[in-house]
Formats: structure tokens, C-alpha cells, sequence
């Protein structure tokens, strides 16, 4: 199979958030409909920087529920952390099921991706079950000495892919390879194919190369995972896949494994890649952070808290997959009709100010006085967690320790942040390694 390659970005909230894992070949929809939404519709893809922009926290602080003027539909913003937490925890009144995608937009049922993120109970609770397993912390142990070499080998090769000042893009050469890497070893992908894996894992969310480039590389994506799951019903290897067809058999099918791969291809890829280069920002801007880190006795220890309170102040997954409301329901003092749409700004609810003092600010010595939602919450909290922070408790304390006079090679104001995007982050890294 020959998998082209491409330089790592990401898609823009409808191709991410409901339509780029939907699209399959001879599907259809009309992007420009972005470009005729008001701009007070896409508030929850807004930032400043690594803020959400204002305006939602002020929405938020005023009317924690409240409409998006989206021509058509009736759609609810819900930024509030109370009132997300209550709609994100109700599976009874507030349905996922992806049918509800095809009654809203002109996406068909043979667009349906699989996987959790766009299915309800029971179908949920089946899928669900058969991955819980794999993703307790007993089983994922095994993964943790990987993660250590990947992480370990990666830096080395940063240290190569850096011109002689030291200059090198983290992004293309760190933040991104980790996750895929390790995403390898969790599915059980050959070694030998581990370059194209990764290489088309990124460049289904390049949208520098034009939409249909990136819907080309989802659908090659899906069709290499489909391939992996025939070979894996023929010789199951120890990976995720390989433990499922041998413990489940022939109860689950084929495109219901290449769901749940793409689900975890997607859930696990760019949000711990947007993290890893977001958090690393963080401690170059502020070298408090970066040196505390640095001189640790117990980098372990350090790291912890600090990765907890950057899930809850990037919260990269600015919103939750939508909500379709099931029957009439009042939440924030707003009456909510069968049928409405719902979008929890989870990146507005981890802000909010009844949590506790500053909660704008990056404190990692914070109090934890409730729970973030940067995973979600509910049945479909993101069931790659915990496997997600042990990435990102190996990775900073190597980085800083291999590299510790490191440094931006840009000012901060000449980032390019990405804009509308579902999963927040960097197109671009510079660093000087020192």
C-alpha cells in the first residue's frame, strides 16, 4: 500500500468535528457554509492566543446557556462547568446517536465512522466494554517502558532534524511522532510499516495541501486499518486489535474494529500532539515553570501536577461531540426542546469561576477542586485518559531534562495558532535547543 506523506495541520471545526470522519468516497458536503455562519456562531472555536477569547467568558459568567444564531436550527451553547457537566453526564436526555447528524446536515447514513463517539446506548455500552480492558491502568503499564524509548528516541532525532543553531520545529519532530508512535504500539501495527502509519496519520489533518487532500488521507487511513484488522483475524498479534479478535471473535465486525482503531487514531493523535507543544509553550514562556520541571528531585512528582492543570487550562478539545436533545428539558434556566442541538464549550466550562479563584491563569500548585473536563465526562469520557497523561508525564520531563537551555526561536506573537479548529493548538513550533 503506498501512503503518501505530508507536513502536519489540522482541520477546521467542521471538517473535524462532524464531517471529516464522516466522509467517505462519493460523499458530499458544502464547506462554504462556514463562511456564512455569523461570526457569534463559532465563539466556542475562538481563541486569544492560548485563551479562549472573552467574549465566551463574559457569555458564560451571564448566561451559561444560551442560543447560537445558526440560520436553520436551534442550537444551545452550554459554557458553563456546572451545566456542561449536567448535559455531558445525561445520556438519557441528550443523544449522540449519528443519525441525528443525517436528520440535521447532508452527511448520509453510509457515512457513519463507528467507533463511540457517535453512538448511544446500547450499541455504546457493547463497543465500550470490549476496549475497557485494554485501557485499565493494570494493562496499560505494559505500555509504559515503550513509552519511555519512543519518548527517548524521539529526542535524539529532534536533536538531529535541528539545523546548526539548534533551530527545529518540535511540533513536526516531537510533539507529533510521540503520539502516533505509541498509537502504533497500542493497536499493534508491524514495526515495518510504522513510518507510513505515521506519515498518514498526520496528513489526514493537513488542510495546507486543500480539503480533498485530507479527506483522500482519511479515507486512506480507514482503509489501512480495515486491512490491519483482516491480518490481525488471521495472525492476532498482542496489540489492542489482536486482543479483541481473539476474545471477541466474530461478535464484533470488522468495520466495528476499524471504528474503534480510527476512534483511537483520532482521539489519541492530535490532542496529546497539541498538548506536548502547547505545554512546552507554556514552560518557554514562563521559565518558572520550564526550571522548576528542569531542577526537580522528582520530576515525577513535579510533572503530575503539572500536566493535571494544562489538560484543564488548554483544554484543546475546546467542544464536546454535539448533543441532540431527546425531549423537552431546562438547564441553566434555559428550556431546551426535543430535537435542539447542544455544544458544550468544554474549554469555557474549565474556565469558569465558580470552580475557584484565577481560573484563567496556569497555576499547577492549584487546589484540584473539582474535575476538569478536558476529557469529557460520562459515559463518554475519552477512554484513552489515562493512557494520554502517561504520555505526557514521560515527555516533559525528558524534554527539558535532554534539552534544558531551551528556548523559542520566534517571539510568541509570530505563532500561528489555529483558528476554528475543534482541537486547539500549533501549526508550528520553532525552539532552539541550546
Amino acid at each position: 500500500m503506498s501512503i503518501p506523506s505530508a507536513r502536519s495541520a489540522i482541520a477546521t471545526w467542521a471538517t473535524r468535528l462532524y464531517f471529516s470522519r464522516l466522509r467517505k468516497r462519493g460523499g458530499s458536503f458544502d464547506l462554504s457554509v462556514l463562511s456564512k455562519l455569523p461570526d457569534a456562531a463559532l465563539l466556542p472555536l475562538r481563541r486569544d492566543g492560548l485563551d479562549p477569547v472573552a467574549e465566551i467568558g463574559a457569555l458564560r459568567d451571564r448566561e451559561p446557556v444560551s442560543r447560537l444564531p445558526i440560520p436553520g436550527l436551534t442550537v444551545w451553547l452550554v459554557s458553563g462547568y456546572d451545566e456542561a457537566k449536567h448535559v455531558l453526564g445525561d445520556a438519557r436526555a441528550f443523544s449522540n446517536d449519528f443519525a441525528h447528524l443525517v436528520n440535521h446536515t447532508s452527511v448520509t447514513e453510509n457515512h457513519q465512522p463507528g467507533g463511540l463517539g457517535f453512538c448511544d446506548p446500547p450499541d455504546h455500552t457493547r463497543l465500550r466494554r470490549l476496549l475497557t480492558p485494554e485501557f485499565t491502568m493494570r494493562r496499560l503499564g505494559r505500555l509504559a517502558p515503550r513509552i519511555q524509548a519512543i519518548t527517548a528516541d524521539r529526542l535524539s532525532e529532534l536533536a538531529k532534524a535541528a539545523d546548526s543553531d539548534g533551530r527545529v520545529d518540535l511540533v513536526e519532530h516531537f510533539a507529533l511522532p510521540v503520539p502516533a508512535l505509541v498509537i502504533c504500539e497500542l493497536l499493534g501495527v508491524p514495526y515495518e510499516e510504522r513510518d507510513a502509519f505515521q506519515e498518514f496519520s498526520v496528513a489526514r489533518f493537513d488542510v495546507l495541501g486543500g480539503v480533498g487532500a485530507s479527506f483522500g488521507a482519511i479515507s486512506r487511513s480507514r482503509s489501512y486499518l480495515h486491512g490491519l484488522v483482516e491480518q490481525q483475524r488471521h495472525d492476532p498479534g498482542d496489540g489492542l486489535l489482536g486482543m479483541l479478535v481473539r476474545e471477541h471473535g466474530d461478535s464484533v465486525t470488522d468495520d466495528e474494529l476499524t471504528g474503534l482503531a480510527d476512534g483511537v487514531l483520532t482521539g489519541g493523535l492530535e490532542t496529546t500532539a497539541s498538548m506536548l507543544a502547547l505545554g512546552t509553550l507554556i514552560m518557554l514562556q514562563d521559565r518558572e515553570h520550564f526550571s522548576a520541571m528542569r531542577d526537580a528531585d522528582d520530576p515525577a512528582a513535579v510533572a503530575a501536577p503539572f500536566v493535571d492543570e494544562l489538560l484543564r487550562h488548554l483544554t484543546v478539545v475546546q467542544t464536546a461531540f454535539p448533543r441532540f436533545a431527546r425531549e423537552n428539558t431546562e438547564i441553566g434556566g434555559a428550556r431546551i426542546s426535543a430535537g435542539d442541538i447542544v455544544i458544550v464549550s468544554l474549554s469555557a466550562a474549565d474556565r469558569d469561576p465558580r470552580l475557584g479563584p484565577a481560573m484563567d491563569t496556569f497555576d499547577p500548585a492549584r487546589p484540584p477542586a473539582s474535575s476538569h473536563l478536558a476529557f469529557g465526562h460520562g459515559l463518554h469520557r475519552c477512554i484513552g485518559a489515562e493512557l494520554g497523561k502517561m504520555e505526557l508525564r514521560a515527555a516533559f520531563p525528558e524534554l527539558v531534562a535532554r534539552f534544558p537551555e531551551m528556548r523559542l526561536a520566534v517571539r510568541p506573537d509570530e505563532l500561528e495558532f489555529r483558528k476554528l479548529s475543534v482541537v486547539y493548538g500549533v501549526d508550528s513550533l520553532p525552539v532552539l535547543l541550546g
